[in-house]
């Protein structure tokens, strides 16, 4: 029997509740292909996923939803609706260098808050450290989290190992001022953020459970006060290091990694359940998602499924990513589909869902899927996209082939430019091991149209350069 407090709340809910829907995208970090049980691991991982599963089950799921090769690429992606080498975000950045996107670009939380839509992020950023351009000063209303990433949560610990053995600093240079630790902010929008804390082993263990618990109370005040509202909630889990809340170790007997995926699952069912108790989950879209594919260091390497290869590269591995959309009454329960669709084109769709037009002065490269989602079709809107890595065009995707300019399988191999393309299929090969140029060269022809498209947009619309400064004007049209 719910409490009052969730009679009230879900009453309050349907009679001021608006007609725009609201959106929870859940974005996990570096989950692979392969770990959920939808998508062949779940319990072959040493932990079952049975909220997420559900949630599969209720929605739509994509086989062929595919991201970009690095963390910063993906978001920024997912942000502007615009491939990362047009916005100098094609790299993760490394330190001591300015990163991040310019004033200059639109993300999907100004479009959407434009809109009246509430608007809030927990967990990591990854688009840029600097004031200017944290999440409350691009479209979000508050942000708990860190500007960079999770790997910084060993800084603080190498800084102790320096402080119980200084002969390992002295002898090295080691200077514990070279290796500051992250920060995290607590931010709302038209204040200055504020540090709450500094990223550590600690921290980092307990960050899931605080991202949940912040989300949780964004959609029941929202909720309450019936207005429309945009969950992003980049999950820290699995990133390395891949470590679970207190609460969770031990819980599966399988070791840390399977502990942080069954923590991944719960969280991720507190958040529905958080939907459901607030009387929105009629009109909210929910979708589950990873920016990269799995962690392919020891000792987190994660699975990629039947995929070849690790994230930093363009094997399928690193672009294709699992994907799930639920909207009760809209998107068909139970559907499985293997068209492409690219993390750019969330962008596109959840702008027209909010009632938002994307920007006009520069190229979008996502596509709208509403009518695809909603199943008014059954064909994607995109038969492919290119591929980059870093600042490298490393492949094209064109239905289920793929043609392959430059070879890298791990992310530590060194990118090779190739001769002459390697064309796979990839239904018949899903190991991409065989090259078919020689047979099906016919195939060449629509890649190279996208490639040649892509080159003339670039030509067109210069890209910026990684770390270019604000005040920033957008790039003139070339004539």
């Amino acid at each position: 029997m719910q409490n009052s407090a969730q009679a009230v709340m879900q009453e309050k809910a349907r009679g001021a509740g608006s007609t725009k829907p609201n959106i929870v995208l859940m974005l996990a970090d570096n989950l692979g292909y392969g770990e959920l049980g939808v998508y062949g691991g779940g319990i072959l991982r040493g932990a079952p996923t049975p909220r997420i599963d559900k949630l599969a089950g209720e929605g739509m799921r994509l086989l062929n939803f595919n991201v970009e090769a690095q963390c910063t690429p993906s978001r920024s992606a997912l942000m502007t609706g615009r491939h990362p080498i047009r916005s100098g975000t094609h790299s993760v950045p490394r330190g001591g260098v300015r990163e991040g996107l310019t004033l200059w670009e639109t993300t999907l939380a100004q479009l959407l808050s434009g809109q009246g839509y509430a608007t809030g992020i927990w967990g990591k950023w990854h688009l840029g450290s600097a004031e200017a351009r944290l999440p409350t000063n691009r479209g979000f209303d508050e942000w708990y989290g860190i500007p960079r990433t999770y790997n910084e949560a060993f800084a603080p610990a190498l800084n102790e190992l320096q402080s119980v053995w200084p002969s390992v600093g002295s002898k090295q240079g080691w200077d514990p001022k070279l290796v500051p630790a992250e920060p995290i902010y607590e931010a709302t929008k038209g204040e200055k953020p504020r540090q709450v804390g500094e990223l550590d082993l600690d921290r980092r263990r307990a960050m899931e459970q605080e991202i949940t618990k912040r989300s949780i109370a964004f959609i029941r005040r929202n909720a309450m006060a019936g207005k429309p509202f945009f969950a992003y909630v980049p999950f820290s889990l699995p990133h390395l290091p891949t470590i679970p809340n207190p609460e969770f170790a031990g819980r599966t007997g399988n070791g840390s990694w399977a502990d942080c995926l069954a923590e991944l699952d719960y969280r991720t069912g507190q958040i529905l359940d958080a939907i459901k108790e607030a009387g929105v989950e009629g009109n909210t879209i929910v979708i589950f998602t990873s920016d990269n594919g799995p962690e392919a260091r020891y000792p987190w390497n994660g699975d990629s499924g039947p995929w070849r290869g690790t994230y930093f590269t363009a094997m399928e591995a690193s672009l294709r990513a699992p994907f799930i959309i639920r909207w009760p009454g809209r998107v068909p329960a139970g559907r499985v589909n293997n068209e492409i669709v690219h993390i750019t084109d969330l962008f596109s769709t959840l702008a027209r869902i909010g009632g938002a037009e994307t920007p006009k002065d520069r190229p979008i490269d996502g596509v709208d899927q509403l009518d695809f989602f909603v199943g008014k079709q059954e064909k994607s809107n995109r038969e492919g996209f290119i591929a980059y890595v870093a600042d490298r065009l490393h492949a094209v995707k064109w239905r289920n082939w793929k043609m392959h300019l430059i070879w890298q399988v791990k992310m530590y191999d060194p990118p090779v430019k190739l001769p002459l393309p390697k064309i796979v299929n990839l239904l018949t090969d899903l190991k991409e091991e065989h090259d078919l140029l020689s047979y099906v060269h016919w195939v060449t022809n629509p890649m190279t149209k996208l490639l040649n498209e892509h080159e003339e947009s670039l030509k067109k619309y210069p890209p910026i350069a990684m770390g270019t400064p604000d005040p920033y004007s957008p790039p003139k049209q070339a004539r």
